[in-house]
Protein backbone atom coordinates (compact mmCIF):
# COMPACT_ATOMS: atom_id res chain seq x y z
CA UNK A 1 0.00 0.00 0.00
CA UNK A 2 1.87 2.96 -1.11
CA UNK A 3 1.14 6.54 0.29
CA UNK A 4 2.03 10.34 -0.47
CA UNK A 5 4.28 11.85 1.95
CA UNK A 6 5.01 15.53 1.57
CA UNK A 7 8.21 17.05 3.09
CA UNK A 8 9.42 20.70 2.69
CA UNK A 9 7.36 21.27 -0.37
CA UNK A 10 8.82 17.44 -2.17
CA UNK A 11 6.06 14.54 -2.56
CA UNK A 12 7.94 11.26 -1.45
CA UNK A 13 6.37 7.39 -2.13
CA UNK A 14 6.38 5.24 0.48
CA UNK A 15 5.19 1.50 0.60
CA UNK A 16 3.35 1.39 4.04
CA UNK A 17 3.01 -3.14 3.87
CA UNK A 18 7.10 -2.85 3.98
CA UNK A 19 7.92 -1.52 7.06
CA UNK A 20 11.61 -2.15 8.15
CA UNK A 21 11.34 -2.13 12.21
CA UNK A 22 14.91 -1.07 13.95
CA UNK A 23 13.71 -2.14 17.23
CA UNK A 24 14.81 -4.55 19.85
CA UNK A 25 11.91 -6.16 21.68
CA UNK A 26 12.11 -6.51 25.28
CA UNK A 27 11.37 -10.54 26.71
CA UNK A 28 11.38 -11.68 30.02
CA UNK A 29 14.70 -13.21 31.77
CA UNK A 30 18.60 -12.81 31.22
CA UNK A 31 18.71 -13.31 27.76
CA UNK A 32 17.05 -9.59 27.06
CA UNK A 33 19.69 -6.56 26.30
CA UNK A 34 21.12 -4.94 28.97
CA UNK A 35 23.08 -2.29 30.36
CA UNK A 36 23.06 0.44 33.92
CA UNK A 37 24.27 -2.65 36.16
CA UNK A 38 20.60 -3.18 36.85
CA UNK A 39 18.54 -6.58 36.94
CA UNK A 40 16.79 -8.13 34.11
CA UNK A 41 13.41 -7.21 33.44
CA UNK A 42 10.54 -9.42 34.29
CA UNK A 43 7.11 -10.52 33.07
CA UNK A 44 4.99 -12.37 35.58
CA UNK A 45 1.26 -13.38 36.41
CA UNK A 46 -0.06 -10.82 38.74
CA UNK A 47 -0.94 -12.86 42.38
CA UNK A 48 -3.12 -11.71 44.39
CA UNK A 49 -4.60 -13.85 47.20
CA UNK A 50 -5.56 -17.14 45.27
CA UNK A 51 -5.68 -15.27 42.15
CA UNK A 52 -2.81 -15.95 39.80
CA UNK A 53 -3.23 -13.61 36.65
CA UNK A 54 -2.45 -16.94 34.08
CA UNK A 55 -4.73 -18.76 31.85
CA UNK A 56 -1.99 -21.82 32.61
CA UNK A 57 -2.82 -21.62 36.20
CA UNK A 58 -6.25 -21.70 36.03
CA UNK A 59 -7.30 -18.28 35.32
CA UNK A 60 -9.82 -16.69 32.96
CA UNK A 61 -7.21 -13.90 31.31
CA UNK A 62 -3.27 -13.68 31.38
CA UNK A 63 -2.62 -10.41 33.61
CA UNK A 64 1.23 -9.97 34.05
CA UNK A 65 2.81 -7.06 35.33
CA UNK A 66 5.86 -6.13 34.07
CA UNK A 67 9.10 -4.58 35.39
CA UNK A 68 11.70 -2.83 33.57
CA UNK A 69 13.51 0.32 33.15
CA UNK A 70 13.57 1.60 29.76
CA UNK A 71 17.03 3.17 29.87
CA UNK A 72 18.38 -0.53 30.41
CA UNK A 73 16.13 -3.37 29.00
CA UNK A 74 14.93 -1.97 25.57
CA UNK A 75 14.74 0.70 22.54
CA UNK A 76 14.04 3.52 23.65
CA UNK A 77 13.39 7.29 22.88
CA UNK A 78 14.39 10.37 25.36
CA UNK A 79 14.31 14.21 25.99
CA UNK A 80 15.93 16.44 27.21
CA UNK A 81 14.22 15.67 30.72
CA UNK A 82 16.69 12.26 31.08
CA UNK A 83 19.82 15.49 32.26
CA UNK A 84 17.64 18.13 33.67
CA UNK A 85 16.24 18.36 37.15
CA UNK A 86 12.76 19.58 35.63
CA UNK A 87 10.52 16.60 35.41
CA UNK A 88 10.23 16.63 31.15
CA UNK A 89 8.42 14.00 29.79
CA UNK A 90 9.22 12.95 25.91
CA UNK A 91 5.71 12.20 25.85
CA UNK A 92 4.96 15.94 25.78
CA UNK A 93 7.74 16.96 23.75
CA UNK A 94 7.42 13.94 20.81
CA UNK A 95 4.42 14.99 18.78
CA UNK A 96 4.92 15.17 15.20
CA UNK A 97 5.86 10.97 13.93
CA UNK A 98 7.43 10.99 10.57
CA UNK A 99 10.94 12.48 9.56
CA UNK A 100 12.88 12.03 6.50
CA UNK A 101 16.02 9.85 7.91
CA UNK A 102 19.37 8.87 7.01
CA UNK A 103 20.61 5.90 7.89
CA UNK A 104 24.59 5.74 7.67
CA UNK A 105 26.91 3.02 9.16
CA UNK A 106 30.52 3.69 11.09
CA UNK A 107 32.98 1.71 12.58
CA UNK A 108 33.81 3.43 16.24
CA UNK A 109 37.75 4.71 15.58
CA UNK A 110 39.63 3.53 18.45
CA UNK A 111 41.19 6.31 20.48
CA UNK A 112 43.59 5.01 23.99
CA UNK A 113 40.59 2.71 25.75
CA UNK A 114 38.06 3.54 23.68
CA UNK A 115 35.71 3.12 20.47
CA UNK A 116 34.75 6.41 19.36
CA UNK A 117 32.68 7.96 16.65
CA UNK A 118 33.59 11.17 15.61
CA UNK A 119 32.42 14.40 13.74
CA UNK A 120 34.90 13.61 10.43
CA UNK A 121 33.06 9.81 10.11
CA UNK A 122 29.69 11.56 10.31
CA UNK A 123 30.35 13.99 7.80
CA UNK A 124 31.48 11.88 5.27
CA UNK A 125 28.81 9.42 6.36
CA UNK A 126 26.16 12.04 5.68
CA UNK A 127 27.67 13.25 2.55
CA UNK A 128 26.23 16.99 2.51
CA UNK A 129 22.49 15.98 3.51
CA UNK A 130 20.23 17.60 5.69
CA UNK A 131 17.92 15.41 7.37
CA UNK A 132 15.37 15.75 9.99
CA UNK A 133 16.65 12.11 11.90
CA UNK A 134 19.75 10.71 11.91
CA UNK A 135 20.09 6.52 12.13
CA UNK A 136 23.59 5.46 13.05
CA UNK A 137 24.58 1.91 12.50
CA UNK A 138 28.12 0.58 14.52
CA UNK A 139 30.03 -1.98 13.01
CA UNK A 140 30.55 -5.00 13.64
CA UNK A 141 26.87 -5.08 13.52
CA UNK A 142 26.75 -8.94 15.17
CA UNK A 143 23.03 -9.95 15.96
CA UNK A 144 24.90 -10.33 19.92
CA UNK A 145 23.42 -6.78 20.00
CA UNK A 146 19.85 -8.24 20.31
CA UNK A 147 20.90 -9.93 23.83
CA UNK A 148 23.89 -8.06 24.35
CA UNK A 149 24.88 -7.58 28.03
CA UNK A 150 26.85 -3.83 28.32
CA UNK A 151 27.86 -3.13 31.76
CA UNK A 152 30.84 -2.37 32.64
CA UNK A 153 31.83 -2.97 28.98
CA UNK A 154 32.90 0.05 27.52
CA UNK A 155 31.01 0.28 24.64
CA UNK A 156 31.87 2.90 21.73
CA UNK A 157 30.38 6.54 22.00
CA UNK A 158 29.47 9.91 20.23
CA UNK A 159 32.68 12.54 21.12
CA UNK A 160 31.40 15.49 22.30
CA UNK A 161 32.67 17.58 18.69
CA UNK A 162 30.96 15.21 16.43
CA UNK A 163 27.69 15.93 18.52
CA UNK A 164 28.05 19.32 17.92
CA UNK A 165 28.07 18.92 14.49
CA UNK A 166 24.81 17.07 14.62
CA UNK A 167 23.13 19.79 15.86
CA UNK A 168 24.59 22.26 14.24
CA UNK A 169 23.47 20.44 11.19
CA UNK A 170 19.83 20.56 12.24
CA UNK A 171 19.16 16.98 13.30
CA UNK A 172 16.59 16.87 15.54
CA UNK A 173 16.14 12.97 15.80
CA UNK A 174 18.67 10.78 16.66
CA UNK A 175 18.83 7.11 16.94
CA UNK A 176 21.77 4.81 17.09
CA UNK A 177 22.13 1.00 18.28
CA UNK A 178 24.04 1.22 21.29
CA UNK A 179 22.95 1.94 24.98
CA UNK A 180 23.94 5.55 25.06
CA UNK A 181 25.77 7.95 22.95
CA UNK A 182 27.97 9.03 26.18
CA UNK A 183 30.98 7.01 27.64
CA UNK A 184 30.00 4.60 29.89
CA UNK A 185 31.75 6.18 32.95
CA UNK A 186 32.29 9.39 33.18
CA UNK A 187 31.66 10.73 36.01
CA UNK A 188 28.58 12.30 34.97
CA UNK A 189 30.36 14.49 32.32
CA UNK A 190 27.45 13.66 29.25
CA UNK A 191 29.15 15.80 27.29
CA UNK A 192 27.06 13.80 23.98
CA UNK A 193 23.98 14.38 25.67
CA UNK A 194 24.55 17.84 26.55
CA UNK A 195 25.55 18.84 23.06
CA UNK A 196 22.66 17.32 21.48
CA UNK A 197 19.92 18.93 23.17
CA UNK A 198 22.22 22.45 23.75
CA UNK A 199 21.80 22.11 27.56
CA UNK A 200 24.26 24.67 28.42
CA UNK A 201 22.54 27.35 25.92
CA UNK A 202 19.07 27.71 24.20
CA UNK A 203 18.05 24.19 25.19
CA UNK A 204 16.72 22.11 22.71
CA UNK A 205 13.30 20.87 23.64
CA UNK A 206 11.62 19.09 21.38
CA UNK A 207 14.32 16.86 20.08
CA UNK A 208 15.58 13.11 21.14
CA UNK A 209 17.39 10.67 21.11
CA UNK A 210 16.57 6.89 20.96
CA UNK A 211 19.38 4.39 22.13
CA UNK A 212 19.60 0.54 22.01
CA UNK A 213 17.82 -0.17 18.17
CA UNK A 214 19.26 -2.35 15.88
CA UNK A 215 19.75 -2.34 12.17
CA UNK A 216 19.50 -5.31 10.36
CA UNK A 217 22.79 -5.98 7.54
CA UNK A 218 19.98 -6.08 4.76
CA UNK A 219 18.93 -2.48 5.44
CA UNK A 220 21.28 -0.66 3.00
CA UNK A 221 22.66 2.86 3.77
CA UNK A 222 20.89 5.78 2.49
CA UNK A 223 17.53 7.95 2.54
CA UNK A 224 14.37 6.83 4.40
CA UNK A 225 10.78 8.13 5.87
CA UNK A 226 11.30 7.48 10.18
CA UNK A 227 7.58 6.56 11.71
CA UNK A 228 8.83 7.05 15.40
CA UNK A 229 6.20 6.39 18.37
CA UNK A 230 6.78 5.83 21.73
CA UNK A 231 4.59 4.61 24.35
CA UNK A 232 2.53 7.10 26.16
CA UNK A 233 4.67 7.51 29.59
CA UNK A 234 5.06 10.72 31.26
CA UNK A 235 8.82 9.94 31.43
CA UNK A 236 11.94 11.29 30.33
CA UNK A 237 12.24 8.32 28.01
CA UNK A 238 9.83 6.00 26.91
CA UNK A 239 9.96 2.30 24.89
CA UNK A 240 9.55 3.09 21.15
CA UNK A 241 9.26 1.80 17.77
CA UNK A 242 10.92 2.96 15.55
CA UNK A 243 10.25 2.06 11.62
CA UNK A 244 12.16 3.02 8.68
CA UNK A 245 10.63 3.16 5.04
CA UNK A 246 11.99 2.75 1.85
CA UNK A 247 11.49 6.03 -0.36
CA UNK A 248 10.85 5.32 -4.10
Amino acid sequence: MKTTITHNAKEYQIDLSKPLDISIAMTSGKNNVNAWYISEPKMEPHTNGDFIGSIQAGSSTNFYDIWFNPHAHVTHTECVGHISKEHQSVNQYLKQFFFLAELITVTPFEEKEDFVITREQLKKGIDGKTPKALVIRTLPNETSKLHQQYSHTNPPYILEDAMVFIRELGIEHLLIDLPSVDKEKDNGALLAHKAFWNFNGDIRLGVTITEFIYVDDDIIDGSYFLNLQVAPFENDASPSRPVLYKIG
